[in-house]
């Protein structure tokens, strides 16, 4: 055996050595159904998930944008709620194969897009993940600054050693390392056990919030001039800026929405992935919003002007000749925010951590690519080493072209939604198989199975994704400054209704003209493979023969078309 062969097998993750090459381009461990010992996360754990998720910096912002089209506080904190309100029941819709069958989202697209066909997806949304991961580690680098300037003030000045052309300095570049080495050790625990750091987040990230609030409130002695602002758009305008703010609170979710099935496949019960979510998202967002709304107030009748992000209020009350008890409690909030930041992820504007969204999303995504050799935890630091070698402080240069690419990315995922979740009348889960799946076809590439489809690619879901792409290409086209008609402006701006309503409507024609195997005629939420009843051994040992035995036992049950 060659050098390079020995060190292929020791890459190689423990699998079955009767099982196909084909097999072993499409399973391993963590891309079977989640074992009932690891469905450990409860309705709490998805309280507390969403609590600390949505408790960093870029949520707290959110406003900021919303403020700056002209709109008052009140107006813009509906949007909030109305944004986040519209987005949650997607979400929890899209989740919900995940919590039923304990599968992710690499394989609940499987069902849509077809076992080959699925991977452009996965890929797309992990290549997503890396890329955040890097960004989010380089905003984390901004709060250690702040802790580190909080215990030692020289921290500052710390001379430069890096060429203009790396595009950081010695010091931010420091900052950055310590809190990419901060987030290394949570990565290696496996994701049914992570529910523990979010309940802990969860009860450290509010009392900072809280204590930064009654802070600037007591330091400003009131709540400043934000708060009694006018709008200064009306009519149709201030329609419009409402929508786009709206949507902006709905991209940040778009991401999530998509890749749902990931932390609801470690539900312990179906109900538990359900009502939790679809409360919690749009009541945290609303009150860290809030906070974030008031604490600027208050930064403007400190300073005279309104300073939106709480990292740079917390640096500037450090220039102001600090004493022990404030340097201590800007120590105690920037903790909190890195905190808070172990990670954060999204698309056009970034609010999800980096363990919640981007780590364990790209470990899920890139086992699904490569599940001979990677596994979710191998999977995540691959993310970690690809935000490292990025350089993602140079991204974060130039804000608008970021947020043009993070809007077209929207886009995409938009449409990937309209297929696999649900819109109107159209949906692969709740119309077209109501609820039907065969679990134990989703590991076989038989040409007879139920997501084989065209050599593994479901031709439909491709055509629907691209519909729901094209009917936003020219909004996008203006939104990065060439001249298109205003229509096409008002589409994109809506763009993630429009791709989602588009795509399902197209897929759902689709099935009508050239239906699929397993399309049902009543709803309900069966395993027609029997997998639940096989033993552990089967599928995670025993191949795809198995696999096959398992999903054709129960063929007669299988639904009418």
């Amino acid at each position: 055996m060659g050098i390079a062969s020995r060190v292929i097998k020791r890459l190689e993750l423990p699998h079955d050595p009767n099982s196909s090459l084909a097999q072993q381009l499409i399973t391993n461990e963590d891309l079977l159904p989640v074992e009932p010992k690891k469905r450990t996360w409860r309705g709490y754990n998805y309280v507390a998930f969403w609590v600390a998720d949505m408790f960093n910096i870029n949520t707290w912002m959110i406003v900021s944008s919303m403020i700056q089209l002209g709109m008052s506080w009140w107006q813009a904190w509906i949007c909030v709620w109305l944004g986040y309100g519209l987005v949650t029941p997607f979400l929890v819709l899209n989740a919900r194969p995940g919590a039923v069958f304990h599968i992710t989202f690499p394989i609940v697209n499987r069902t849509s897009f077809g076992i080959f066909g699925s991977l452009w997806c996965v890929f797309n949304r992990g290549a997503m993940a890396c890329i955040w991961y890097g960004v989010q580690s380089s905003i984390g680098g901004t709060c250690v600054l702040v802790m580190l300037r909080a215990i030692w003030p020289s921290v500052n000045n710390i001379p430069n050693s890096m060429p203009a052309s790396s595009g950081t300095t010695t010091r931010d570049f420091m900052c950055f390392f310590l809190f990419w080495l901060i987030s290394l050790p949570l990565i290696w625990f496996p994701v049914h056990s992570i529910r523990h750091f979010f309940v802990i987040k969860m009860i450290v990230t509010p009392i900072a919030a809280i204590v930064f609030l009654v802070w600037c409130i007591v330091k400003a002695k009131g709540i400043g001039p934000i708060v009694h602002q006018p709008s200064t758009v009306h009519g149709s305008s201030l329609a419009w800026a409402m929508v786009v703010s709206l949507m902006s609170c709905i991209s940040n979710s778009a991401t999530l929405v998509t890749n749902a099935p990931d932390f609801a496949s470690r539900a312990r019960t179906p109900a538990a992935a359900l009502y939790p979510q679809l409360y919690a998202i749009p009541l945290t967002c609303s009150i860290v919003c809030l906070v974030g709304i008031l604490v600027s107030s208050s930064s403007q009748a400190i300073y005279g002007e309104a300073i939106w992000s709480p990292i740079d209020l917390l640096d500037r009350f450090l220039d102001d000749n600090p004493s022990h008890a404030t340097r201590f409690g800007v120590w105690f909030i920037s903790v909190s925010f890195i905190i808070a930041q172990v990670g954060v992820q999204s698309t056009q504007h970034p609010c999800r951590t980096n363990i919640s969204a981007n780590s364990v999303s790209a470990g899920c995504d890139l086992t699904a690519l490569f599940p001979r050799f990677i596994n979710i935890r191998r999977g995540g630091y691959v993310a970690v080493v690809v935000g490292l070698s990025m350089c993602p402080w140079n991204l974060l240069k130039s804000s608008n072209s970021f947020t043009s690419y993070l809007s077209a990315y929207s886009v995409f995922l938009g449409s990937i939604a309209g297929v696999m979740a649900t819109y109107a009348q159209v949906t692969e889960y709740y119309v077209i198989r109501k609820g039907h799946y065969n679990v134990a076809h989703l590991y076989a590439t038989n040409r007879d199975t139920w997501y084989w489809y065209t050599y593994g690619v479901n031709f439909r879901a491709y055509i629907a994704y691209i519909a729901g792409i094209l009917i936003n290409v020219v909004g996008f086209a203006g939104a990065i400054g060439h001249k298109v008609p205003l229509v096409a402006t008002r589409i994109y701006e809506l763009s993630f209704f429009t791709g989602f309503g588009v795509s399902s409507i197209v897929y759902y024609v689709l099935n009508r003209l050239y239906p699929v195997i397993g399309a049902a005629e009543r709803f309900e939420e069966v395993d027609v493979s029997g997998y639940e009843a096989v033993s552990a051994s089967g599928l995670r040992q025993g191949g795809e023969d198995e696999a096959m035995e398992s999903g054709n036992r129960t063929s007669e049950e299988l639904p009418k078309r």
